[in-house]
C-alpha cells in the first residue's frame, strides 16, 4: 500500500511538473475561461440585473468548457510517446494511474479555474454573500470533471477523432454537476435554500470518485494491450 501511494504521488508529481514546463494548457484554460466569461457582457449589455441574474450559468458553462481544452492529451501525448507503456509496467493497477493523472489534471486545470472564477463573479456582480457557496460548488464541480473527463478521454484513447468524441462524452455526463452547481448559486442569490444542492453535487463526487478510475483504467489497460 505504501509503495502503490509512493507511485501515485509520484506520477501527480511528474505530471505537474510537466505541466508547469509546459504551461500552455494551463494558462490556455484560464484565458479561454475568462475572455469567454467576459464576452457576456459584451453580448447582453451592461444591465447589473440580467448579469447577476445569468451570472451562475456563465460561470459554470465557461468553466466545464476551459477544462475540456487539455483532456484530449491527458494521455494521448503518452501514448504517442510511448511513456503510459512505462507508467503501466510500473506494477501501480491501471485504476490508480488514471487516478494520479486525474488528480493532476485538476490541481493544474480545476484549481486555476477555481481561482479565476472569484474575479469573474464580481465582474458579473453576484453579491459577495455568494462567493463561498460558487467556491462551494465548484470545488466539487470541477473534481467530477477531471473524474468523468479522464474517464471518457481513455475510453476515445487512440479512436480516430477522439478530440471530436471527447467533448461528446463529457458534456451528457457533467450535465446534472452543471445544472446542480448553477441552481446552489442562483438560490443563494435569491436567498432560498442552497444547501440541497450542493449535497446533491457532493454526492454526485461520491459516486464518480470511484467508479471513474476504474472505468479509465481498464481504457487505458485496452489502449496498451
Amino acid at each position: 500500500m505504501n509503495s502503490d501511494l509512493r507511485l501515485l504521488t509520484g506520477i501527480v508529481e511528474r505530471d505537474i511538473r510537466l505541466a508547469l514546463r509546459h504551461g500552455a494548457d494551463t494558462l490556455g484554460s484560464a484565458l479561454f475561461f475568462v475572455l469567454t466569461a467576459a464576452l457576456f457582457p459584451l453580448a447582453l449589455g451592461p444591465s447589473p440585473e440580467l448579469l447577476a441574474r445569468m451570472a451562475p450559468g456563465v460561470i459554470w458553462v465557461c468553466a466545464l468548457l476551459a477544462a475540456l481544452l487539455p483532456l484530449d492529451r491527458l494521455f494521448g501525448a503518452e501514448l504517442e510517446d510511448g511513456s503510459l507503456d512505462q507508467l503501466m509496467l510500473l506494477g501501480l493497477p491501471p485504476a490508480l494511474v488514471a487516478l494520479a493523472k486525474m488528480i493532476a489534471h485538476w490541481l493544474t486545470t480545476g484549481l486555476p479555474l477555481l481561482l479565476a472564477s472569484i474575479p469573474i463573479s464580481i465582474m458579473l456582480g453576484l453579491p459577495s454573500a455568494t462567493l463561498p457557496v460558487l467556491l462551494a460548488g465548484l470545488l466539487p464541480g470541477t473534481l467530477v470533471l477531471s473524474l468523468t473527463g479522464g474517464m471518457a478521454a481513455s475510453i476515445v484513447l487512440g479512436a480516430r477523432r477522439g478530440g471530436v468524441l471527447l467533448p461528446l462524452l463529457v458534456l451528457p455526463l457533467i450535465t446534472p454537476a452543471l445544472i446542480f452547481g448553477a441552481a446552489a448559486i442562483d438560490a443563494a442569490r435569491t436567498g432560498l435554500p442552497w444547501l440541497p444542492d450542493l449535497e446533491l453535487l457532493w454526492a454526485f463526487l461520491a459516486g464518480a470518485l470511484p467508479l471513474c478510475p476504474l472505468a479509465a483504467g481498464a481504457g487505458l489497460r485496452a489502449a496498451t494491450a
